[in-house]
């Protein structure tokens, strides 16, 4: 009876001690580890496309709270902040229509962006990142909803990657 009770409580025991490293949340990199509170101002629109640079900065916004990593606050109560610009948006054909090659049935948008992170107080710059992600999408009548749709897409898959570059630290 005691050998077996000894054999449950030392299992106990190594079971339990096997994850004592493990931590809950996010690993930050070291770089960024002293940083919670992030203001992030919209980004600057360098492309053509109009009100890309709210939809960029909104899909970020979303993720990085999603993630816990950093409390999205303003300007005034911020330990850094993120300035960012979409730099360009690329559209080309993916596939084209089986009867004329010079159709596009499919159409590829790449999209990119280039963000610093900095303290507020003395302005230094702690990271700089770019970010991309591709988007496809299928051409139906309404051609135009269709890249909208596309440019949603690319946003929020370019701000899993901020992200996952912000939050995660290896």
């Amino acid at each position: 009876m005691k050998t077996s009770l000894f054999a449950c409580a030392l299992g106990l025991i190594l079971t339990l001690t096997g994850c004592a490293g493990y931590q809950l949340g996010g690993q930050k990199p070291a770089h960024l580890s002293k940083i919670t509170k992030l203001a992030v101002p919209t980004f600057e629109n360098r492309t053509l496309e109009p009100r890309l640079n709210s939809l960029v900065t909104n899909a970020i916004i979303k993720q990085l709270q999603n993630s816990g990593g950093y409390e999205i606050v303003s300007i005034d109560n911020a330990e850094a902040v993120m300035e960012g610009q979409v730099v360009n948006v690329d559209r080309s054909q993916f596939r084209s229509d089986r009867r004329n090659v010079l159709r596009t049935s499919q159409l590829l948008l790449k999209l990119r962006a280039d963000y610093t992170i900095k303290e507020t107080g003395s302005n230094t710059v702690i990271h700089r990142g770019r970010a991309s992600a591709d988007s496809y999408t299928i051409l139906d009548s309404n051609i135009q909803n269709s890249e909208a749709q596309a440019l949603e897409d690319a946003a929020q898959r370019m701000a899993l990657n901020v992200a996952a570059d912000l939050t995660e630290g290896w």
